[in-house]
């Protein structure tokens, strides 16, 4: 199908899914880029409408089963959200996996966000995760979309993973509980820093909003309370950044053994 009208119908319903009422109330969400969509079908996610813009895009990859909508540049320029886009968007059905789809190791090592607000923030935090191949992203109360169009581009499509979670707080530390997993919660009134923990124990990291910091439920709860140490006059580090940080050294650790 070739698509010129920016009245067709499919057209003005993408327009619309950018507001996150209409993907939460259609069940489907964007999908803009090529790379985004193949890691999507990578991950298994199924794929309702796509769309290729030629004047933008001149590729023509093997790996889709279905038809492919055309478009001219026009319309493509209206329902892209990058602000360069690459010629290819698709409209996709969510999933959302819970604790039960994490595969526990020996050696297991993950991240709890909370209230975690940036799309940005919390899409560099998957991508960070993925690469330094954590065993899970846990959510609680998220303040954004987890299919936020911000979200996907800033994790490279590894939104999409079964390694992101979303689970309450009550449920995450029950979890935590029955499988020994190791709970360090980051506070600037801490007096451990990150590099004095031993992160040889099956652990996972607690981090929060940088508005308000961890809530005290998690404070109250965790088994050790961590600190980033900073110069005087900066009280707390973009919490993207603050995630990279204590993951590497951890990582690190690990590797020495």
């Amino acid at each position: 199908m070739y698509i010129s009208s920016l009245q067709n119908p499919k057209i003005k319903n993408i327009v619309a899914l950018r507001k996150a009422s209409k993907r939460k109330k259609q069940n489907l969400f964007i999908i803009d880029g090529l790379r985004e969509i193949k890691v999507a079908l990578d991950y298994g996610f199924n794929l309702i409408d796509i769309f290729r813009c030629p004047e933008i895009s001149n590729e023509n990859p093997g790996f889709f089963k279905q038809e492919i909508n055309t478009v001219s540049s026009e319309v493509f320029k209206k329902i892209a959200y990058a602000d360069n886009p690459n010629g290819w968007l698709a409209i996709a059905e969510p999933r959302y996996n819970n604790l039960n789809d994490i595969k526990i190791k020996d050696k297991f090592l993950g991240l709890v966000l909370e209230l975690v607000e940036k799309p940005g923030n919390l899409g560099a935090i998957i991508r960070t995760s993925y690469a330094a191949g954590l065993d899970a992203v846990i959510i609680n109360e998220s303040q954004t979309d987890l299919y936020n169009p911000n979200v996907i581009k800033a994790s490279s499509g590894h939104v999409f993973s079964s390694m992101v979670i979303i689970a309450s707080k009550e449920e995450c530390l029950e979890y935590f509980k029955a499988n020994k997993i190791e709970v360090y919660t980051t506070s600037i009134k801490a007096s451990k820093s990150y590099e004095q923990v031993n992160w040889q124990k099956p652990s996972v990291i607690v981090l929060g909003s940088e508005a308000f910091g961890l809530s005290n439920y998690w404070l109250k709860n965790s088994n050790h309370n961590i600190i980033i140490p900073m110069q005087n006059g900066i009280d707390s580090l973009n919490v993207s950044v603050s995630a990279g940080i204590v993951v590497y050294e951890a990582k690190r650790q690990r590797n020495l053994d």
